[in-house]
C-alpha cells in the first residue's frame, strides 16, 4: 500500500502539466487578481488567497482522476487487479495520492499571500487554514476518481476541466459571490466550492467554520464518494 502511494505521488509530482496547472497557475492568478489595477485591500488579499488555494487544491484533486483514466488505457489498472492489493486498497491508495498532491498548491498560494502580498495571520490560523483546505479537498478527489474510472483519458481531462472552471466560478473562488447576479448568488452557498473556501475564510476571520458549511461539504462528500464507488465497480467489470 505504501509502495503504491509513493509510486503514484512520484508520478504525479513529475508531471509538468500538474505542476504548472495545479501549482503555478493558482499562484499567478492570485497575484494578478490582487495586484492589478492598483492592488487590493487586506481583506480581499486574504479572501482571494484562501479562494485561490482552494482552487489549486481542487484542480490537483481532480487531476487524480486523469491519472486513473490513463492507467485504464495503458493497462496499469489491469496489472493492479492481479496483485495482492484489494480493490479497496487500490482506491484508497489513489485517494491518498490525491490528498498528498493537493498540498503543494495550498502551500504555494499561502506562501505567496504571506511573503508577497503581506497577509498577516497568527501561526495557528495559517496551520488551520492549510489543514482544513487539505481535508476539504477530499470530495473533489472522489469526483476526479469517479470521472477517471468512468470515462476515457481524453474525456476525463475535458470533464475535469469543465468541473474545475464551473465549480470555481459558481463557488466564488475567483470573485466574491457578492458580485454575482441574484440567481447565482442564491445557488452559490449550496456548491461544494463555496463551502470549501469558507473553511479557510472563517479561520482567517477569527472564528470556526459554520455547521452549515460542514454539513454541505459532507453531503457532497457522500455524493461524490458514491459516484466514485459506482464508477470503480463499472470499470472493474470492463478491465
Amino acid at each position: 500500500m505504501l509502495g503504491l502511494l509513493r509510486l503514484e505521488v512520484r508520478r504525479t509530482l513529475r508531471d509538468t502539466g500538474f505542476v504548472v496547472g495545479g501549482v503555478v497557475m493558482p499562484v499567478v492568478m492570485y497575484l494578478l487578481f490582487t495586484n492589478i489595477g492598483g492592488g487590493a485591500d487586506d481583506g480581499w488579499r486574504t479572501a482571494s488567497m484562501v479562494g485561490m488555494a482552494a482552487y489549486g487544491a481542487m484542480g490537483s484533486a481532480l487531476n487524480t482522476g486523469g491519472a486513473v483514466a490513463e492507467d485504464r488505457t495503458t493497462g496499469w489498472l489491469r496489472q493492479l487487479r492481479i496483485t495482492p492489493l484489494s480493490p479497496r486498497r487500490v482506491v484508497a491508495g489513489r485517494a491518498l495520492t490525491g490528498a498528498v498532491t493537493v498540498l503543494p498548491a495550498i502551500v504555494a498560494v499561502l506562501a505567496a499571500g504571506g511573503l508577497v502580498n503581506g497577509v498577516r495571520l497568527d501561526l495557528r490560523q495559517w496551520a488551520a487554514i492549510a489543514v482544513l483546505l487539505w481535508l476539504g479537498s477530499i470530495p473533489f478527489t472522489l469526483l476526479g476518481l469517479g470521472n477517471g474510472y468512468r470515462l476515457t483519458a481524453q474525456t476525463t481531462g475535458v470533464v475535469n476541466l469543465v468541473c474545475n472552471l464551473v465549480l470555481a466560478v459558481a463557488g466564488g473562488l475567483w470573485f466574491p459571490p457578492e458580485l454575482f447576479p441574484p440567481w447565482l448568488r442564491s445557488v452559490s452557498p449550496y456548491t461544494p466550492t463555496n463551502r470549501f473556501a469558507q473553511l479557510g475564510t472563517s479561520v482567517a476571520d477569527g472564528h470556526a467554520p459554520t455547521a452549515g458549511a460542514v454539513l454541505v461539504l459532507v453531503c457532497w462528500l457522500s455524493l461524490f464518494g458514491s459516484y466514485a464507488v459506482v464508477s470503480y465497480r463499472r470499470a472493474a467489470r470492463t478491465v
